[in-house]
């Protein structure tokens, strides 16, 4: 018989890979001045590429402020290819840290400082000592699905993806490895990114934000100075005994851990991302998350994690009993007991195995029957159904100081490291993140970065070997014509991005900062006093403008002058300032709703969309609007004047594909006898406009579109109660009119009339 190995790489069988790269992900990267890091049990299990992540450097976020989570994954999202999920988290903690070595965090306390490794800074550590020797011993998860993998022991320590128990860090290999974890664990999530957002209900019920845990609580002294199994259900827990079966031992106690008591996470369908590529997403642009910084959070160490679950479509784990029963049994054979016959259309999983069809590692298999070959599968059990993930560096997140309270503050940060594409890779070059901003006068801006000395001293670059620097100078007027000119609207253009020379401060006009600001981001002030600064080498890794207010609209084009160069270019970022605030927010199956300073808010009831759609919002003054629909020959046909400014909804065509609608609420000015309607133009031409059924009470307006397009609430004269009032008057007349000619023609009535009130006027002042 022949033996033909098939190279059919399969998608969780290649380094899946998942690299965060703003805030810098570390990849378990330390400071290493080499490609490679030093080791990948640092600190977590990543399973990703040992050139991958970015030395350590730390930033700071102000409660509140909007920070751009981005990353590339090696293997698709939102893609019949694979099922998908992205899990954001974030801890903090006291002892939450980088450390200063690349040595793994001791297992054993007597080889810490003080004998407590919680506390020994030397080690960098995200989950605890205390954490990690539960995990030790507590009994796993009996019930999942290990395929035909051989777990060493039965504790939480060891996994279908980690059989052999492996120790990274202090973390947790179970709760590393599935999704909601059913233990307590020190995460807290903030978004469930999923190709299937009919999952999203379970996920933000089942999160620990808002559902508490039960664990069974042994003494820390049995479990440290013992050899014990910690049970993990409440019948085990409560007949738990230290010395076992003495009656009299000591007892462990089965208790709820309160749940976080905070909003379950953002759940929605994930980017779209395509195989085999650690590149952008549609559009050009990287896959993201625009991530709220939660105001209750304040704290100088906290951590992000992203984890990316794919897994293949050789069975589907929600639809059909993917658990214990179908592990590899002895007696049976060493293959799973996944039975495949019916997706490969055999009559019987035994004719299904006689084939080699069987869920294996590794199976050969007769593709053809009556052929005396067979096809040998590259495939690795322990790794379908698959967790890569990437942690952040320490970063802090303060409370904003009193001068920026109820303002809008964006983050603007540099991700990358010194080198070419190559030398870099699976990390990226240099670029400003977000890339592009839109921003509203009056917002602020938070212009910080960090960076490394140490990276390899033979990658590219400019300056000083080894060094990250950045700075941030408006570029040259335009010098040529560039593209359609539709992306530097509205507003001046200020500098040109495809020039590489910037524009002397002194004739530059740059978010209306001042000139001192924009020699500080020049010139990496004020930390930085003179020194030789023609490629910025005598200034530190780090810098901080602080929040700044944004004054002066337009579109500016900027770049950094040192990384400009063709082996490492094209360090350049866009802030479009507009005069009013805009909002995108992606939204899916299972819904959601975003506002514009409250003015607006839009509702999407789940179920609406059968996709994700990129909602995109923008506020517009009367008179900016009455601009913009001049400049298309027209103007505003309907109403008499302005209820509201004009809110622009964008996509502007139909927003459902199943006709569904969204739910607009508008804050109006009611305040007029007049009515008030809502009426619906697009921002193409402008040429008509259609009046939308609303429901206006209380300067609230409320009403239903099925597309985008641009809304505005105007006053309408009430003709009705006006043709009403002048009858009304006119009546009135015809009355006053009548009775005098009455008097006059009977001057005897009139006087017996006037005769009459005076007494009904005497007799009630008598009264009184």
């Amino acid at each position: 018989m022949y033996s033909l190995v098939a190279l059919l790489t399969c998608i969780l069988l290649a380094k899946g890979d998942i690299y965060m790269h703003n805030p810098r992900g570390s990849n378990n990267r330390l400071d290493e001045a080499r490609r490679e890091r030093n080791n990948g049990n640092r600190l977590f299990d990543s399973q990703n590429n040992n050139r991958g992540g970015y030395n350590v450097g730390s930033l700071y976020y102000y409660q509140g402020s909007q920070l751009q989570v981005e990353w590339t994954n090696q293997h698709s999202c939102n893609s019949a290819n694979n099922h998908c999920e992205l899990i954001l988290q974030y801890m903090c903690g006291d002892n939450v840290r980088d450390g200063v070595t690349t040595s793994t965090i001791p297992e054993n306390p007597m080889s810490c400082e003080n004998y407590d490794c919680n506390t020994d800074t030397r080690y960098g550590m995200h989950e605890n000592y205390d954490s990690y020797l539960n995990c030790k011993l507590r009994q796993r998860n009996m019930g999942l699905f290990t395929a035909d993998q051989r777990l060493r022991r039965n504790t939480a320590r060891y996994t279908r993806q980690n059989p052999g128990g492996t120790r990274r860090g202090y973390e947790c290999p179970e709760e590393r490895d599935y999704y909601p974890y059913w233990h307590p664990s020190p995460w807290k999530d903030i978004a469930v990114m999923t190709n299937d957002a009919t999952r999203c209900p379970f996920y933000q019920s089942e999160s620990q934000n808002v559902k508490g845990r039960w664990a069974c609580v042994v003494p820390f002294n049995i479990m440290q100075m013992h050899s014990v199994t910690v049970p993990n259900n409440q019948q085990d827990c409560e007949n738990f005994r230290y010395p076992k079966n003495n009656p009299n031992g000591t007892r462990a106690e089965w208790k709820e851990i309160p749940a976080w008591g905070i909003p379950a996470p953002e759940c929605r369908e994930t980017e779209f991302s395509r195989d085999n590529h650690l590149g952008n997403g549609l559009e050009g642009y990287p896959n993201l998350y625009n991530w709220t910084i939660p105001s209750d959070i304040n704290h100088e160490r906290c951590v992000l994690r992203l984890r990316y679950n794919i897994s293949t479509a050789e069975f589907k784990g929600w639809d059909q009993p993917a658990n214990s029963s179908l592990n590899r049994n002895r007696r049976l054979g060493p293959e799973s007991r996944l039975d495949l016959s019916e997706k490969y259309k055999f009559n019987d999983f035994n004719e299904a195995k006689q084939r080699g069809y069987v869920f294996k590692t590794n199976p050969e298999v007769k593709v053809f029957e009556g052929l005396d070959f067979t096809l040998r599968l590259a495939i690795n059990t322990a790794q379908y159904g698959r967790v890569f993930q990437d942690r952040s560096h320490t970063f802090a997140v303060r409370p904003r100081p009193e001068s920026l309270t109820g303002v809008q503050i964006h983050n603007v940060n540099v991700r990358g490291k010194r080198g070419n594409i190559v030398q870099v890779y699976p990390a990226v070059e240099y670029d400003f993140v977000p890339n592009t901003l839109q921003i509203a006068r009056g917002e602020y801006i938070h212009y910080q970065w960090t960076g490394s000395n140490t990276n390899p001293h033979n990658n590219d670059g400019q300056g000083q070997a080894g060094t990250d620097r950045s700075n941030v100078v408006l570029q040259a007027s335009q010098a040529y014509n560039e593209g359609s000119g539709v992306a530097y609207t509205p507003g001046q253009k200020n500098g040109h991005w495809g020039r590489s020379y910037p524009m002397h401060i002194k004739n530059s006009t740059f978010l209306g900062l001042s000139k001192e600001d924009l020699q500080n981001l020049a010139l990496l002030g004020p930390g930085q006093f003179r020194g030789e600064m023609s490629e910025l080498d005598d200034a530190g890794t780090y810098f901080d403008l602080g929040p700044r207010k944004v004054t002066s609209t337009g579109t500016y084009h900027y770049l950094c002058t040192r990384n400009n160069n063709f082996s490492n270019r094209s360090q350049k970022g866009r802030i479009v300032c507009t005069n009013a605030p805009s909002m995108l927010k992606s939204i899916g199956w299972n819904g959601g709703n975003f506002t514009i300073g409250g003015k607006v808010t839009v509702n999407v009831p789940q179920g609406t969309f059968q996709k994700l759609v990129k909602l995109h919002m923008e506020e517009w003054e009367p008179s900016i609007a009455e601009r913009k629909i001049a400049e298309k020959g027209q103007e505003v046909t309907v109403g008499d004047s302005y209820a509201s400014n004009f809110y622009v909804i964008k996509p502007e065509g139909q927003l459902s594909d199943n006709g569904g609608t969204v739910q607009v609420q508008m804050k109006v000015d009611d305040s007029s006898t007049s009515s008030v309607n809502i009426y619906r133009t697009n921002s193409h031409d402008f040429a008509t406009w259609t009046k939308i059924p609303a429901q206006v009470e209380n300067g609230i307006a409320n009403f239903q579109v099925s597309e985008g397009g641009v809304y505005v609430a105007r006053t309408d004269l009430e003709i009705g109660a006006i043709v009403g009032g002048i009858i009304a008057a006119i009546a009135v007349v015809l009355i006053i009119a009548g009775t005098a000619v009455y008097c006059r023609r009977h001057p005897e009535k009139y006087q017996a009339v006037c005769t009459r009130t005076r007494n009904i006027g005497r007799s009630v002042q008598s009264q009184i």
